[in-house]
């Protein structure tokens, strides 16, 4: 059973207070008189014990008056209804009345039926006051059950290009992701879970598609990001930070170990408006299908290699055998699909991180060289200059032609 509207009546007059109190057949409108007061500062101490629904409260009151009160209520119960009983018939005091939101105003001497009316009114406000709130709160629940397909819709639309400006800038407010163009595309490809594939459950589809999504959190947790997945079944990230190709190693060996399925991750650096996030999604997809062609073995063997490019024993040979291929096998592969040697892919990959080690950092060159895989400082300004065209040292000083 629903408990009964609190009511506080305030006046310095008892013949006042009892009056009203006598006025009203409270339980009719689910009400009940929980306590009286006789000065301002009694009506507030009162009205925050009870913690009150309704306030009847005189303007004209000892100690604190009643406009003073009213304005303390407004901080502290913020929902309670005040209803203004006084003598004074003053426009001033009417306009702060107003100010307060009070519900009524009310002259002395107060007819019996008009305060019932106004009691009757103050319960339908409260009655729809709180199915609002009600509404709202379904609502919100709904929202936030339905919140991942909201916005995998949304970002669906979003990279093929079919919202406006506006639509876009709405969505990301509404999502609590930033409002402005992402940094990072980021598409993650498992053929046993592509969409298209015919013996697949489409359980199992949801399944992976839910695991992988926790796995993207583990390792994006500290960057804005958002997931979702298009019509042909690849998943995809937005990411707002700039995040190092470490990290796309690390989702594709936490995916191959704890998923028992190979993956591969592909990112596009996003430019433009944030109504152009369709070229970006266009590229990649290509990026996605040309490197469809590209067999595990290599694509492993490549994910390797980023991860552990500061392994200063990393081999072929050191490859090979972790893989359970012959080195010779492993190197014809690469360099049938790649296009490059073993070598040349492993310094391409030092190279560029060390650049950016020389850019961000001020690390000693021995140090950038031990941090990319380098045992000597000479062996690795000697690589550098022919791959870059000067030395660490002049490329730091920005001495490059």
């Amino acid at each position: 059973m629903q408990q009964p509207l609190k009511v506080l009546i305030a006046d310095d007059e008892p013949n006042i207070r009892e009056g009203i109190r006598d006025a009203v057949q409270w339980e009719k409108y689910e009400m009940t008189v929980v306590a009286e007061a006789e000065d301002g500062e009694e009506a507030l101490e009162l009205a925050l014990q009870h913690q009150i629904d309704i306030l009847l409260v005189d303007l004209n009151m000892p100690i604190m008056n009643g406009l003073t009160v009213v304005k303390h209520i407004r901080e502290s119960l913020s929902d309670c209804r005040v209803i203004i009983i006084t003598g004074y018939d003053e426009f001033s005091y009417a306009q702060e009345a107003l100010r307060l939101d009070v519900d009524d105003y009310l002259l002395k001497p107060v007819n019996p039926q008009n305060l019932t009316n106004v009691i009757e009114k103050t319960k339908r406000k409260i009655a729809e006051h709180s199915q609002e709130i009600k509404h709202k709160q379904i609502a919100s629940s709904y929202i936030d059950q339905n919140k991942l397909i909201i916005q995998d819709r949304f970002c669906k639309e979003w990279v093929e290009g079919r919202l406006t400006e506006e639509e876009i800038k709405e969505q990301l407010q509404f999502l609590s992701l930033p409002v402005k163009m992402p940094q990072l595309l980021v598409a993650v490809r498992s053929w046993e879970f592509q969409i298209k594939q015919p013996l697949m459950e489409e359980n199992d589809k949801e399944i992976f598609a839910s695991a992988a999504m926790n796995i993207i959190l583990e390792v994006f947790g500290d960057c804005q990001n958002v997931s979702f997945t298009d019509r042909s079944g690849l998943l995809f990230i937005l990411i707002w930070e700039k995040a190092g190709e470490k990290s796309f190693s690390i989702m594709e060996r936490l995916i191959q170990d704890y998923l028992n399925v190979a993956a591969t991750v592909y990112s596009e650096e996003v430019t433009g408006g944030i109504n152009n996030l369709n070229a970006a999604y266009v590229h990649c997809k290509h990026k996605v299908s040309e490197e469809a062609k590209i067999s595990p073995l290599v694509r492993r063997s490549r994910s390797y290699i980023r991860e552990h490019y500061a392994d200063q024993d990393l081999t072929l040979e050191s490859l090979a055998q972790l893989l359970q291929v012959s080195p010779v096998y492993l190197s014809r592969m690469i360099k049938k699909e790649l296009g490059t040697t073993f070598v040349t892919l492993l310094t391409k990959t030092r190279m560029t991180k060390a650049i950016k080690l020389l850019n961000s950092t001020s690390l000693k060159i021995n140090e950038v060289a031990e941090q990319v895989g380098y045992e000597s400082q000479h062996y690795f300004s000697t690589a550098f200059k022919k791959a870059v065209g000067v030395s660490p040292n002049q490329y730091r000083k920005g001495m490059i032609n």
